[in-house]
C-alpha cells in the first residue's frame, strides 16, 4: 500500500496539451463582419481555456469604426492575441497597421508588408491638401486623431512609435524584415509550426501580469466561418451590395409592368433588403445612392412620359455615375468596380426597354374579352328566331359560344346577323344577308 502511495505522489502529473485556436483573415476589408468574427472566435477561445487566438491576418485595410471595435477587443482581451501577417505576399494595410499595433505579440512572414496607414476622408481625398501649404482643418483634425492613436498603440505594446505615428502621417511601409528591425513586429515566423515555436515562452502581460505562453506542443483549432457570417462578410462586399440592388429593381420592375405579384416581385423585394444591409455596413456616398434612385426613376418613367428616349439615355448616364460614387473608399476600402457598374447600367437600360416595348404592344393590342370583342362582329343564325311579344328571340353562334339573341325583324335559319349592342346576357342583332 505504502509503495503505491509514494509512487502516486512522485509520478508526474499527465496535465492536457495546450490550445491555440487560429483565426484566418485572407484578403478581406475590415468590416462590421469582421469584428463580429473576431469577437466570437476570442469569446470561444477564453470559454476553452485557450492559450492564446492566433489572428492570421492579410487586409487591404477597412473602416475606421471597425477597426477600434477590433483593436478594443485586443486591448481587454483576458487571453493572448497573437496577429501574424501571413501567407508570402500578404499585408497588413491602413487598417491592419492599427489592428497589428495593439496584438499582444505581432509576427510577420517572408514576404509580407506593413504600413500605408494615412487616413482618407470620405470622397477618396487624402488628408492634407497636396501642393499647397495651407491644410485643411477637419482633415487635420482626422489626422492628427489617427497619428495620436498609432502612437499610443506602439507605446502600450512596447513597440516603435516614432515608425508607427510616420506610417499614418507619411504612408511609410516596411518589409517583415524591416518591421522586425525596427521594433514594429516581434518576430518573423515562415509557416505555422515555425510560429508555435517562436512564441512558446513568450512573456505577455494580461491586467497587469505577466503571463508565459506555452505553444510548442499545442493543439491548434481553426475558428471556421458559419453560412451567417459568410453571408454577412459578402454582403460587404460593395459589388455584391450593388448587384443585390440592380437584382430588386429587376424583380420589382417586372411586376409593374405585368399584371399580380409573382416571383420576381417577391425576390426582388428580399434582393432590396440585402442590398440594403450591405448599404448599411458600408460607407456609402450619399450622392451617389440619390444618383441610384434618380437612374432607376428615369428608367421607370420612360414607360409614362412620351421622351423618344432620352429618360433612358439620362437613367443610364445616372447608373454608372451613382454606382461609381456609391461607396466610399476610407482606409484602404474598395469601391464599386467600374468594370461592374458599366455593363449592369446598359443591361438594365435594355431590360426596362424591352419590358416598356412588351407592355406597349399589350396595351395596342385589341380587346379580347368584354363587350369590344362583340359590338360590330357577326354571328350566324342557326334556327329560326321565335316572336314574342314585340320582338323575336332564338340562339346564335359567335367566338365559339352560343348566345341569346333578340332582334325586331323576323329572322331565319342560316341567315348572318350583326351584333348591335348587349343588353344582360341578351345579345341585340340585325340581320345583314340572307343564305339558302
Amino acid at each position: 500500500m505504502w509503495p503505491l502511495l509514494v509512487w502516486l505522489m512522485v509520478a508526474p502529473v499527465q496535465t492536457a496539451a495546450p490550445e491555440v485556436y487560429w483565426l484566418v483573415l485572407e484578403d478581406e476589408p475590415i468590416t462590421p463582419a469582421t469584428v463580429r468574427f473576431i469577437r466570437r472566435g476570442l469569446r470561444e477561445a477564453v470559454d476553452q481555456g485557450a492559450a492564446c487566438l492566433v489572428i492570421e491576418m492579410d487586409t487591404p485595410g477597412g473602416l475606421v469604426d471597425a477597426t477600434r471595435d477590433i483593436v478594443q477587443l485586443f486591448l481587454r482581451s483576458p487571453i493572448p492575441i497573437v496577429v501574424y501577417v501571413s501567407p508570402p505576399g500578404a499585408r497588413a494595410a491602413s487598417a491592419g497597421v492599427f489592428i497589428t499595433l495593439a496584438a499582444h505579440v505581432a509576427a510577420m512572414a517572408p514576404g509580407t508588408h506593413i504600413g500605408a496607414a494615412h487616413p482618407v476622408q470620405l470622397g477618396g481625398g487624402p488628408a492634407t491638401l497636396p501642393d499647397t501649404a495651407r491644410v485643411d482643418p477637419m482633415s487635420e483634425k482626422i489626422l492628427n486623431d489617427a497619428v495620436a492613436w498609432a502612437r499610443a498603440l506602439a507605446q502600450y505594446r512596447g513597440r516603435n512609435a516614432d515608425w508607427a505615428a510616420r506610417a499614418v502621417s507619411e504612408s511609410q511601409t516596411l518589409t517583415a524584415r524591416e518591421a522586425v528591425a525596427r521594433n514594429v513586429v516581434d518576430f518573423l515566423a515562415p509557416s505555422r509550426d515555425s510560429l508555435l515555436i517562436l512564441l512558446d515562452g513568450q512573456k505577455v502581460i494580461l491586467d497587469g501580469q505577466t503571463t508565459i505562453l506555452q505553444t510548442a506542443d499545442a493543439t491548434v483549432r481553426t475558428v471556421e466561418r458559419w453560412w451567417g457570417e459568410r453571408i454577412l462578410a459578402a454582403l460587404s462586399n460593395p459589388n455584391i451590395a450593388f448587384l443585390l440592388l440592380m437584382l430588386g429593381f429587376y424583380g420589382l420592375l417586372f411586376e409593374l409592368y405585368t399584371p399580380g405579384w409573382g416571383i420576381p416581385g417577391t425576390l426582388g423585394a428580399i434582393f432590396l433588403m440585402l442590398g440594403f444591409y450591405g448599404l448599411s455596413i458600408l460607407p456609402v456616398n450619399y450622392v451617389g445612392l440619390a444618383l441610384l434612385v434618380l437612374g432607376l426613376g428615369m428608367l421607370v418613367a420612360e414607360a409614362f412620359v412620351p421622351s423618344f428616349g432620352l429618360l433612358t439615355v439620362g437613367g443610364v448616364v445616372c447608373l454608372i455615375l451613382g454606382g461609381l460614387m456609391l461607396v466610399e473608399s476610407p482606409m484602404g476600402f474598395p469601391r464599386v468596380s467600374a468594370a461592374l457598374v458599366v455593363p449592369v447600367a446598359l443591361a438594365t437600360a435594355l431590360i426596362a426597354l424591352f419590358l416598356l416595348g412588351h407592355a406597349l404592344r399589350i396595351q395596342r393590342r385589341p380587346a379580347r374579352v368584354g363587350d369590344e370583342t362583340l359590338i360590330g362582329r357577326q354571328a350566324i343564325v342557326r334556327e329560326d328566331f321565335a316572336p314574342e311579344g314585340d320582338h323575336f328571340r332564338g340562339y346564335v353562334f359567335i367566338h365559339g359560344e352560343w348566345w341569346q339573341a333578340c332582334s325586331s325583324e323576323p329572322v331565319r335559319a342560316g341567315q348572318t346577323v350583326r351584333v348591335e349592342e348587349r343588353k344582360g346576357l341578351c345579345l341585340w342583332v340585325t340581320p345583314v344577308a340572307s343564305s339558302p
